[in-house]
């Protein structure tokens, strides 16, 4: 049966069977729709269930959708403390690809994803706090992990990290702009005016760490698997930080459920300061200095990947074209609020 984007139960199986130990007995594949970055399908079969996140197809950006990457650090991180799903196997690219692009095979882990930061699922707020706390200890052990112990020592470059990323995705989002926006002219050249020394901290990152990229257990407020790794590399761990806090000051309101107008006690959630410093605490270090810095990054980084997934929409590539279109409209959004943060003191609040 065919499926979206071109790929078939027929045109798979004879891979799967060859080189995911155990498959047997195709049965269905069907696409998760979620997300905007890879297409991600469900495959059933007699032998059990798997998930496969393959690229996209179409010309794509360079240094995007490297699911080879994303394979690579699942792999090398399933002996350490950070929860992944165990990978099974990694296609080859172009034609020599049974799909005609990359793809890699993982399990399907059964358990709880949280869409909205207020979590209205949890049963309690003190569920809804050991939830937060659980995300807050996760990201401390992916910043602890010795990156020589497990092999990726050269999965980035060492230092000078938000130097290299902010030409990077500059570039990337003057090659998918459509239209002038004055707030992220304003931004980018205050992040270029303003970069921080680098200060010597490096880490794996994760890119994208936020609640909805990762899973909890069905029964228990415990992270079981961290996903979606696609922007992952060696960096400056604060980036991960400042990109989750970022989120959180989002309206609650609309497409990006931020935390933003939220009474977080009320409802058991930690503070922006009191996440920061148990973060800082269960890795013994110092509270970050150039906050704002950090999070007006966040906001740069995200309008520009948001600004990508738009310009894939209008070439007819994105994953999920509604969504990404309603993302594309939320860059000026994302550049004004950028720029309301950056004359901020660097208290957390």
């Amino acid at each position: 049966m065919s499926e979206p984007n071109g790929i078939s139960g027929e045109s798979v199986t004879p891979w799967l069977q060859e080189y995911v130990e155990g498959f047997e007995g195709f049965q269905t594949i069907e696409k998760i729709t979620a997300g905007q970055s890879n297409p991600t399908y469900r495959i059933d079969a007699k032998s059990g269930r798997y998930v496969l996140r393959a690229k996209p197809p179409g010309d794509l950006l360079k240094s995007a959708h490297q699911v080879d990457r994303e394979y690579r650090i699942i792999s090398a991180l399933a002996a350490t403390d950070v929860p992944v799903p165990k990978v099974y196997a990694l296609s080859p690219d172009g034609q020599e690809s049974p799909i005609g692009r990359q793809f890699y095979i993982m399990e399907f882990k059964e358990g709880r994803i949280f869409w909205d930061p207020l979590v209205p699922d949890a049963r309690s707020d003190e569920e809804r706090a050991a939830i937060y706390d659980s995300m807050n200890a996760t990201l401390a052990a992916l910043h602890s992990v010795n990156v020589d112990a497990v092999g990726l020592s050269d999965y980035g470059k060492p230092g000078s990290y938000f130097s290299r990323q902010f030409s990077r995705w500059s570039k990337q989002y003057r090659a998918s702009e459509t239209d002038t926006i004055e707030p992220m002219n304003r931004l980018m050249a205050w992040l270029d005016e303003n970069e921080p020394a680098d200060d010597g901290h490096a880490s794996l990152v994760h890119g994208d760490y936020r609640l909805d990229n990762m899973m909890f257990a069905p029964d228990e407020p415990c992270v079981i698997a961290l996903l979606d790794w696609e922007l992952s590399t060696l960096g400056h761990p604060f980036a991960d930080l400042a990109y989750q806090c970022m989120q959180w000051r989002l309206p609650h309101q609309g497409g990006f459920k931020g935390l933003g107008g939220i009474d977080r006690a009320a409802h058991g959630l930690p503070s922006e300061e009191d996440y920061v410093e148990r973060y800082c605490k269960r890795r013994g270090i110092a509270p970050p200095a150039n906050w704002n810095y950090y999070i007006a990054f966040s906001f740069f980084r995200l309008a520009a990947i948001l600004q990508g997934v738009y310009r894939r929409s209008l070439d007819g590539n994105a994953a999920n074209p509604e969504r990404a279109a309603l993302m594309g409209r939320a860059v000026p959004l994302l550049a004004q609020l950028a720029v309301q943060s950056l004359n901020e003191t660097n208290s957390r609040s």
